[in-house]
């Protein structure tokens, strides 16, 4: 019996430990898939860039129309956030688990393409808000894909926390607001900006390197001959003059400190260079940033000649910053009626500044401290006192922290609310059942007292 006792609780605490592992590795797998689908879902235009970036490296972005890879960007971070939302609420348990092993052994075979050829430096698999190198994503999906076997193996160990009746709500609501978001942060520009030129960065700091910090190493190999023979040296044992020089390569043996922002210029088309002037200039300067004119939007250009005249009636300057050739800076003069100057950024600086083309910045002595998209500028009637007596001449007072706990809040609060009735109906139920099978049992045992009441009653009588 002790044997017996002791292999029992054994087998127990067997299925504990299998049942706890399962489900920490079912949150570790949801929790993940949430912020990778969530920092891709405020960052749409972003996240079509870096699917850009993998189809230019295998020589495929000319086949993939812009509408394709953007559709794709938003179907992407639809599928992970929805992924994760399912797996931490134990919805479709076995399909869902199935679906993220396939997932992970996908996205764990790019990764061993990219930690071996390395043809991105970042995989984006959290946008802009975590970078890893390709190394780390590799590990990263690895060990993901070790939970997500785990969890596979014994999808029925996840605590469910809706009732498979319910579930479809948590379907439909997990992909409506995914698909919302991802729409309105497209449409407007994203509601967290995780980049380097957001609101509060003044642009002149974040492009300086600060006093002790490690800068960049590297090495020089030179390849010389003599007689015929060819040998490779460093600087420390450099050869005497009798050897011809053949060949020199320099490598990089150490990365130094990078700052936030280390790409940004501007050049005028004369190619005069304004980058100090625009940067250290005292009071407001206006930014109109269009990566690529001929592809911009040009629905809302009197807005933007209006709010051009406005600054020259404010003495505030006014550029617009663009990576196009001056034929394509004609054909934008010539469409819209665009007086203002023109001057030349990197495109990818442009595309890393601000999610619109066009899309307006509005700096205070090189600190931004407005963004808009295209489709939000400020109108004439707005613009009708010196701005700095206007609300968009001041910072916005709604922090990056109450944003990020608005949105949280916005998805999950209804979705907790949905678990709880549910559980309470589940819970009310199973009180009732429960008592329900109390009164079964209490019925049946008052029926066999009373036949044994009975048939001692009869035996009684038999006897006497």
């Amino acid at each position: 019996m002790a044997y017996l006792s002791s292999q029992k609780s054994g087998s127990k605490a067997k299925e504990a430990a299998l049942t706890v592992a399962v489900n920490v590795c079912r949150f570790l797998l949801g929790a993940t898939f949430v912020l990778s689908g969530f920092v891709k879902a405020v960052d749409p235009i972003g996240t079509q860039y870096k699917i850009q970036d993998y189809l230019s490296a295998v020589g495929l972005a000319q086949y993939f129309p812009d509408i394709v890879t953007l559709l794709s960007a938003i179907a992407l971070s639809a599928l992970e956030f929805c992924l994760g939302v399912f797996t931490l609420f134990a919805i479709r348990r076995h399909l869902i688990s199935k679906l993220i092993v396939a997932y992970m052994a996908v996205m764990t075979f790019i990764t061993i393409w990219t930690a071996l050829y390395n043809p991105v430096k970042d995989c984006g698999c959290f946008g802009d808000a975590i970078h890893l190198t390709n190394v780390e994503t590799l590990l990263k999906n690895i060990l993901l894909l070790a939970a997500s076997c785990v969890v596979a193996w014994q999808p029925l160990r996840m605590y469910r926390f809706l009732s498979r009746s319910n579930q479809w709500i948590a379907i439909n609501y997990s992909i409506l607001f995914i698909l919302l978001l991802s729409g309105h942060c497209l449409y407007h520009l994203p509601l967290i900006d995780f980049r380097p030129y957001h609101i509060g960065m003044n642009i002149k700091k974040g492009m300086e390197i600060p006093k002790g910090a490690p800068h960049p190493e590297f090495e020089t190999t030179f390849v010389l001959q003599k007689n015929g023979v060819r040998k490779t040296f460093t600087l420390d044992n450099y050869p005497d003059s009798s050897w011809q020089f053949v060949d020199s390569k320099t490598v990089q043996t150490k990365a130094g400190f990078v700052p936030p922002i280390h790409d940004f210029s501007i050049e005028k088309p004369d190619g005069d260079d304004i980058t100090d002037s625009v940067l250290n200039a005292r009071g407001y300067v206006f930014l109109l940033i269009s990566p690529h004119l001929e592809q911009a939007d040009d629905s809302n250009f009197g807005d933007i000649d209006q709010l051009y005249e406005y600054c020259q009636e404010q003495k505030i300057p006014f550029y617009c910053l663009t990576a196009s050739g001056e034929k394509d800076i004609r054909h934008w003069e010539d469409i819209t009626g665009a007086e203002y100057p023109f001057a030349f950024t990197d495109e990818t600086t442009l595309k890393t500044i601000i999610r619109s083309n066009p899309g307006l910045l509005l700096l205070k002595d090189g600190t931004i401290i407005r963004k808009w998209s295209h489709n939000d500028l400020p109108s004439s009637a707005s613009l009708n006192a010196p701005l700095s007596k206007l609300d968009i001449g001041a910072m916005p007072k709604k922090s990056l922290g109450k944003t990020i706990m608005q949105v949280v809040l916005w998805f999950f609060i209804p979705l907790l609310l949905l678990v709880f009735a549910d559980r309470t109906w589940a819970w009310t139920q199973y009180v009732k059942r429960k008592v329900r099978e109390r009164g079964d049992k209490l019925r049946e045992e008052e029926k066999k007292l009373e036949n044994n009441k009975f048939f001692t009653s009869f035996k009684k009588q038999k006897n006497e």
